[in-house]
């Protein structure tokens, strides 16, 4: 179905909304405008029933975690609880403003100081920032709390050791905070080499940035002595959060002996997001780092709440207040609900979900590694790809079934990745028909490869030719 635009809903007189009769001196607005009123807006005239409909019609073309499944691997993208969004929405916590005095506020920031408190628990932590906009501005913060903890040290480290299948943002947060990025292989289980690891480390070692389980689904069966290695040259190591939702309850970063980390409250704890945003990216260390984390930071005082401004070596703020305080409550609330034996059954249903899925598809679809997955897994479309048909085209023709598309393409070390996350909230019914879907496309690539590559047929918005879209981008509407 395709939805017109506003203002062809536009007729001559038709209003929304009356407005009351004037009852304050009336004033030339003309003439105090000076010049700045234009006089060719040319504004729809439509009715409340046109406005409503118009824009349930263009929220019905819309998918996202509540309409079904979200399978993006490394995204989490699970459902997030209406009860989260009520709470979010109480006046006395979404009407405050961060200029207000620490006194008038002292209810939220114990709800923050509570955040934190559990974060830590989580996490195997020992302090914990809440500054940092989202994962990647988590990284970024990490990353230069151990560019500062080398410098007061006069040590001029210049390199972070990241894996092949690390994310894409890893090597790139690196560059950022001034890092020459040096990149190690997986070996054949899609783990770390440990051998490639003791090669690349050195006295220039700042940081190793990793990922567990990594990009691949797959534990790192060997992480003490992966931390062991890049500790016994000096360097730090450094946790990316993407992949909590596979941990929780079982095992923690702090216990796996990594300095620092960063959350994403945004996946892991239930905050909506995608299409940039919200996010949020709090930050972790362990004691000895805590002096560099962004101030000012939350700390209690008898029965206060206090931000502390007084930290000399701090990196200093990361973010204008003091984080998306939207996106904390929402994470705060999933954390009280669920409670510490909900979180673990949050990965005990993310990893069942998983392997259910991967039992289901590997048959059809190539399975490049063969070792345990956890919360995610990643196929490969190589098969398919031999019969003319891109796992982009896979991709797209999941559309036509009214269902979302895996991550696609991504960790670079599969060819024609389709990277599958269902998430723990997702049910048999719908594991179930993404599967007969899957297998559907399947079946049709071997029967009418064109319609497979054609796809998606059924979108209100058809295939663009991305050459083209590229090379000549339309930047007008």
């Amino acid at each position: 179905m395709k939805e017109k635009l506003i203002k062809d809903y536009s007729s001559p007189g038709r209003t929304a909304y009356s407005l009351p009769e004037l009852d304050v001196k009336e004033r030339d607005f003309k003439t105090e405008l000076n010049g700045y009123l234009r006089e060719d807006l040319d504004l729809p005239e439509v009715s409340e029933v046109d406005v409503v409909r118009h824009y349930t019609a263009l929220s019905e073309l819309n998918y996202g975690v509540d309409s079904g499944i979200y399978p993006l691997g490394s995204c989490t993208m699970k459902y997030n609880p209406k009860r989260n969004e009520e709470i979010a929405r109480i006046p006395g916590l979404s009407y405050l403003h961060p200029y207000q005095d620490e006194d008038q506020v002292q209810g939220s920031l114990e709800i923050l100081y509570d955040l934190k408190l559990d974060l830590a628990e989580i996490s195997g932590m020992d302090e914990i920032t809440l500054q940092p906009a989202s994962g990647a501005h988590g990284e970024f913060t990490s990353l230069m709390i151990v560019r500062h903890y080398f410098e007061e040290r006069d040590e001029n480290r210049k390199n972070v050791i990241v894996p092949d299948s690390a994310h894409g943002t890893n090597p790139a947060t690196a560059k950022m905070a001034g890092y020459n990025v040096i990149e190690i292989a997986s070996n054949k289980r899609g783990m770390v080499d440990l051998d490639a690891l003791k090669a690349a480390v050195d006295e220039n070692t700042a940081a190793l940035m990793l990922t567990n389980p990594n990009t691949l689904g797959i534990f790192e069966e060997d992480i003490l002595k992966i931390t062991e290695i890049v500790h016994d040259v000096g360097g730090l190591v450094y946790y990316d959060g993407a992949n909590m939702n596979a941990i929780m309850g079982y095992a923690k970063p702090g216990d796996m002996d990594f300095d620092l980390m960063h959350f994403n409250l945004h996946k892991t704890f239930s905050t909506p997001h995608g299409g940039g945003g919200p996010g949020s990216g709090p930050v972790g260390v362990k004691d000895f780092l805590a002096p560099y984390l962004p101030k000012p930071l939350l700390k209690k005082a008898k029965d206060k709440y206090y931000w502390d401004h007084d930290r000399e070596s701090s990196i200093t703020k990361v973010q204008s207040f003091y984080g998306n305080y939207g996106v904390m409550l929402r994470a705060w609330a999933y954390i009280k609900t669920v409670g510490g034996s909900g979180l673990k059954k949050t990965t005990e249903n993310a990893v069942l979900n998983a392997n259910y899925l991967k039992a289901k598809l590997k048959d059809e679809f190539e399975l490049p590694y063969a070792a345990d997955s956890l919360h995610e897994f990643v196929l490969s479309g190589s098969r398919q790809k031999e019969q003319g048909v891109s796992t982009l085209n896979i991709a797209k023709r999941l559309l036509d079934y009214d269902q979302y598309a895996p991550t696609i393409y991504f960790p670079l070390v599969v060819k024609e990745a389709l990277m599958i996350e269902p998430t723990e909230t997702e049910n048999i019914d719908t594991l179930n028909r993404f599967v007969e879907t899957l297998l559907t496309i399947s079946r049709e690539i071997k029967e009418d490869p064109e319609l497979v590559k054609n796809a998606p047929h059924n979108t209100s918005v058809r295939r663009l030719d991305e050459t083209q879209a590229a090379r000549n981008p339309d930047l007008s509407w």
